[in-house]
């Protein structure tokens, strides 16, 4: 029994010593890894890696310990642990320091090596001798770049991140806008572009004063909230103004650049070339752009006629030149004149200077005494806007300044200066010198434009108002057809001449119309060239949907009235021979083309002259336009276009007009017409508002037969009204 006793104690001996051993290559090996750290950088990122708890595990057995009786102090100082250098995929827990745990190499094969949580105080480490040192991070994952976001706007930063990258902004309704945002931000880390340290950046400042501006070119400021910035103190209201400030930058670029409400709200007979925004475009412009309140308003047109409208807008609401003021609130202010008992009383107010500039004060624009000439100024815009004249500035007063006044002038410029925004920014062709046509139907005017100057002009009669209304185009003329055959459209043979060949079969023989039936069964009604022909000697074809053109015409005489809205949409030139060669000599200038050349073509087969570069044709509605001389001109609103777009521009709001984008087209089913059985009509190429003759004027006069028809051949010089319309 001693002697066991006695063999025991050595064996606890001999395991303490192996266990002081054990110990003290295990701290040598630590001081070793804290040695081999390169930087204070790599010790914070491991400092940052979560470790195990310790745990109460039993003391270890002779059999567990497997003594390497080589190995020796100085070679574990040398030799790195062999934790750091474990492979990714091998899930090998780090070791708590001064723990010694079972090897998970040496666990039994069936069964699982558990720790439980300590129940007692673990050891304090020794830190006068060997530091435990933090389990590396795993040699796959990647170390994340610092951030390039200043730290005052990290929180700012992290919260548009969370916003932008829900992908379910409220700011945002459009996919392409929401994926804008996601990129631009994302590049800079999400880091705010309208504030830097909470204070507002000075491009911010410049899109805001743009916002604000909105009413000058004739947009509605409401429709562009402006966020208040000195009221977000969080970084949530911060992110949140920022995305605000940027969806109604978009909504202005927009807005300025396609318009308020869509042309096809307006009507079915419009068909302008899309050009919407690019929203990673307008980020990057305004947020880069040394000046954002004027790289904003490019958006604009840039158009000479629209500018000059913007200007007359200004004076039209009492704004001059500039920019439309916006009186802020604030305390009455009066002016008290001297009198013998008391001396005259002069208040001072930083608003008076927005006062002078919106009443068009000119002198002493930045005085800011509400004396005797303010005072009567306002006196006269209360008594002109039909309130009581008192000459003091209180609330109503101020809100009476800051309401555009609505009058119909100012209601027609606003609806021209919409339908700006539709056209093509460019509207001439740049090979041509900029060359382009632009009609105007309420003037019932043609210019040849080229290199921003007139060069030629002429008078023109467009289509009847309702179904025969011109329509507004933009489109390329391609070539000039001399002696045209007229191919009736369908339209005017369904809704004039068949119904008169029931009554009489021989009347479109008497006014030189051809009546062909093709193979199968449908119907071709057309004229051969010649001097009576509708289209007259030459047709201008520029191809579109709607099938119209501008044409010669026989009736000659209808130039000479003021209003001039007589066709079946088609446009009647009254120089057609000056017209073309106008354009030839833009396209072919070599060529030398005149109007006699034009002219000496005149016969019975058609010759078309091509253009080598296409001239754009800009077809227009401008009841409100400035004339060259400077003056404001209006026009009738033959079609009632006008009234259409001011009920919708003030009914609605911007967004919603977007919204409703109408899809009705003229309507051109064929009319209730009792045909002979198998006939049909063929569509001849003719437009549904051809300015072909109306059967019963050409042919009568008037509506309905007033006289016989008169004899075929040569008409006599007083028989020229008979084919009037």
């Amino acid at each position: 029994m001693r002697d066991c006793l006695n063999h025991r104690a050595g064996f606890d001996r001999v395991l303490m010593t192996v266990a002081a051993t054990f110990l003290t290559v295990s701290a040598s090996s630590a001081l070793a890894q804290d040695q081999a750290r390169s930087s204070a950088a790599e010790l914070a990122i491991e400092a940052a890696i979560p470790r195990p708890e310790p745990a109460n595990v039993p003391p270890p057995a002779a059999s567990d310990i497997k003594l390497d009786t080589t190995a020796t102090l100085q070679d574990a100082a040398k030799e790195p642990a062999k934790a750091e250098a474990a492979p990714a995929t091998d899930n090998v827990e780090p070791k708590p320091s001064g723990v010694a745990t079972t090897p998970a190499a040496e666990a039994p094969k069936n069964e699982t090596v558990k720790t439980e949580p300590a129940k007692s105080e673990p050891a304090k480490a020794d830190t006068a001798t060997a530091p435990a040192a933090p389990a590396a991070a795993p040699a796959t994952e990647p170390v994340k770049a610092a951030s390039n976001v200043p730290a005052a706007d990290q929180p700012v930063a992290d919260r548009l991140k969370d916003i932008i990258g829900a992908k379910t902004s409220r700011h945002f309704d459009r996919k392409n806008e929401r994926a804008a945002v996601e990129k631009f931000y994302g590049a800079r880390d999400f880091a705010p572009v309208w504030t830097q340290g909470g204070s507002v950046t000075p491009a911010a400042k410049g899109v805001m004063a743009r916002l604000k501006d909105a009413a000058s070119d004739g947009l509605n400021p409401a429709d562009y909230p402006v966020p208040d910035f000195a009221a977000a103190t969080t970084p949530d209201a911060l992110a949140d103004a920022e995305l605000k400030l940027t969806a109604s930058m978009f909504d202005y670029a927009r807005h300025a650049q396609s318009g308020r409400m869509h042309w096809s709200q307006a009507s079915g007979d419009i068909l302008y070339p899309e050009h919407p925004i690019d929203p990673n475009e307008v980020l990057a412009k305004v947020t880069t752009a040394a000046d954002a309140s004027a790289t904003l308003d490019s958006y604009n047109p840039p158009h000479k006629l629209y500018k000059e409208l913007k200007a007359k807008l200004a004076e039209l609401r009492g704004q001059g030149s500039g920019p439309v003021v916006e009186i802020a609130d604030g305390p009455a202010l009066k002016y008290t004149p001297a009198t013998k008992k008391q001396a005259e009383i002069v208040v001072e107010d930083p608003r008076v200077p927005q006062l002078r500039a919106k009443l068009g004060l000119a002198e002493h624009p930045g005085d800011t005494r509400y004396d005797a000439g303010v005072a009567e100024a306002v006196r006269k815009f209360q008594s002109n806007a039909e309130m009581k004249a008192t000459g003091i500035l209180d609330d109503k007063t101020v809100k009476a300044l800051n309401t555009p006044k609505r009058d119909k002038q100012i209601d027609v410029v606003l609806v021209n200066m919409e339908r700006w925004r539709w056209l093509p920014r460019d509207l001439g062709a740049p090979a041509l010198g900029d060359a382009y046509v632009i009609l105007n139907i309420p003037d019932f005017t043609l210019k040849v434009m080229q290199r921003g100057q007139q060069v030629w002009t002429t008078r023109v009669v467009t289509g009847k108002p309702g179904k025969h209304a011109t329509p507004l185009l933009t489109e390329t003329m391609k070539y000039i057809t001399v002696n045209p055959t007229w191919n009736v459209p369908p339209s005017i043979v369904y809704n004039e001449y068949l119904p008169a060949l029931q009554q009489d079969p021989t009347v479109l023989q008497r006014m030189g119309l051809r009546l062909e039936q093709n193979r199968d069964g449908s119907v071709h009604i057309s004229q051969p060239p010649g001097e009576a022909n509708a289209l007259g000697r030459v047709r201008f074809n520029f191809p579109n949907k709607f099938l119209v053109y501008q044409h010669d015409t026989p009736d000659k005489h209808l130039f000479a009235k003021e209003e001039r809205a007589f066709s079946h949409g088609c446009m009647r030139v009254q120089n057609p021979d000056q017209y073309a060669s106008v354009l030839l000599n833009i396209v072919m200038p070599n060529e030398k083309y005149t109007p006699e050349r034009i002219r000496s073509m005149y016969g019975k087969s058609e010759i078309d002259l091509k253009f080598p570069t296409p001239i754009p044709v800009n077809i227009t509605y401008q009841t409100a336009f400035v004339d060259e001389a400077g003056k404001l001109q209006f026009r009738k609103d033959v079609y009632g276009r006008d009234a259409v777009m001011i009920n919708i521009l003030k009914n609605s709001r911007g967004k919603d007009l977007e919204n409703v984008v109408a899809h009705s087209q003229p309507s051109y089913s064929r009319p209730a017409t009792t045909l002979p059985a198998g006939v049909a009509v063929a569509n001849n190429g003719g437009g549904f508002g051809s300015s072909g003759p109306n059967f019963f004027e050409r042919l009568f006069g008037a509506p309905t037969p007033a006289a016989p028809p008169a004899p075929v051949g040569r008409r006599p010089q007083q028989q020229q009204r008979v084919f009037t319309r």
